[in-house]
């Protein structure tokens, strides 16, 4: 058995020199499709959320059709549709472009009604009393009413973002050189599929823990956050 697990392991260390140079470059295209992705479902969910919540009933019902749709459609369906379906319409992306555009669209739809209902649980008196004493509504939202919803939205937030880490791995299949698509072009030179796609898992893992533990230690600080200013 040991030695089973010796000769397993001993593959990486042969052939560590070729896969490494071409892991980490794909670890860092992960990285950058994530944090960009997520940048724009941040914009794209905030603006949904505020357009869900304005007394507009047009703008209202546009919001509320978006967050559907996105919510209601596979991200492969939306990424299928960025990188092919556009093409006979003179649209082209990149894969990468694509790839951020349609995990930021699909992650909105979810992301913009973590900030409704963050928005929604500050108590409506305290926007009162900000524009009873003469604050602008945007002025409201920005220094009364964002800042205290934050400590409720960030720990969803952050486990959007380890879903979203995840789901960068469905980029794959429009050829977005991340992580799972260099690991299925190495099995496929190797003919070392478990060891290359076991790779891959441990490092999305490592990738993830990190958040993980954020989001945990962010919710118990929320949670203490709350306690005190319960028992003031």
């Amino acid at each position: 058995m040991i030695e089973e697990f010796s000769a397993f392991f001993q593959v990486y260390i042969d052939n560590w020199s070729n896969w490494g140079p071409q892991i980490y470059a794909a670890i860092w295209v992960t990285v950058k499709l994530t944090v960009a992705s997520f940048a724009l479902a941040i914009v794209l969910g905030l603006l949904l959320a505020m357009g869900k919540m304005s007394p507009a009933r047009p703008l209202r019902a546009l919001c509320t059709a978006y967050v559907e749709v996105a919510r209601g459609i596979p991200v492969l369906a939306i990424l299928f549709l960025l990188y092919f379906g556009l093409v006979p319409l003179g649209i082209v992306f990149d894969a990468f472009t694509a790839s951020v555009i349609g995990l930021g669209m699909s992650s909105a739809g979810y992301i913009a009604e973590v900030f409704r209902a963050g928005i929604q649980a500050i108590h409506k008196g305290q926007r009162e009393a900000a524009l009873a004493v003469g604050m602008t509504p945007m002025m409201t939202f920005r220094h009364i009413i964002l800042p205290q919803a934050i400590r409720i939205i960030l720990p969803p937030l952050l486990n959007m973002l380890i879903i979203l880490l995840k789901d960068t791995s469905i980029c794959s299949l429009i050829s977005t050189e991340e992580l799972t698509l260099r690991a299925k072009d190495l099995a496929m030179m190797s003919f070392l599929p478990m060891h290359l796609f076991l790779l891959a898992g441990v490092i999305y893992f490592f990738l993830a823990w990190p958040l993980s533990i954020a989001t945990r230690r962010v919710e118990k600080l929320m949670q203490r956050g709350r306690r005190q200013t319960f028992g003031a």
